[in-house]
């Protein structure tokens, strides 16, 4: 795909700032050991409530659910920020997403334990960052500027 300059740019930063986002919420709770999603799967409403109710009173479950959250949100973040396995973060981000869509829904009647950052109604900053990383999927920018370019480099070689 041939870019203008101010669409790459745009792309990119886009790239950056959601890595950023997802590498910034991973390393938080992997450095914070006492971090446990319970209160939040607890607190859970909509249609799926039971499914996050379950995971948060299974404590095996729940310590695996902490664990790889930490970690996929972590990778992901590295990934988009460094522009390599740009495709696979994006995916992953979008499903790991659609869970905490599907855990807090900001549908009319539901009433959550922590307060959300404004007044939804069907659609979150949750949504939005789904909506972004779509984009990045649909246009990569990994190939032009990021890691994978030089590994790209490397094999035409």
């Amino acid at each position: 795909m041939n870019y203008s300059k101010s669409q790459l740019i745009s792309l990119v930063a886009l790239r950056f700032i959601v890595g950023w986002h997802f590498l910034y919420e991973g390393l938080t709770k992997i450095f914070t050991p006492s971090w446990t999603s319970k209160a939040y799967l607890l607190d859970s409403g909509g249609f799926a409530s039971s499914f996050f109710v379950w995971i948060a009173k299974n404590q095996t479950l729940l310590t695996f659910n902490d664990t790889i959250n930490a970690w996929v949100l972590t990778l992901i973040g590295l990934f988009l920020i460094l522009g390599c396995f740009e495709h696979l973060a994006t995916i992953m981000g979008m499903l790991l997403l659609s869970l905490y869509y599907l855990s807090h829904p900001p549908f009319p009647g539901i009433d959550y334990m922590f307060p959300s950052d404004g007044s939804y109604f069907i659609i979150n900053k949750t949504i939005v960052e789904i909506a972004s990383l779509a984009v990045i999927c649909c246009f990569p920018t990994a190939h032009i500027i990021g890691i994978k370019r030089f590994f790209n480099k490397n094999r035409r070689k």
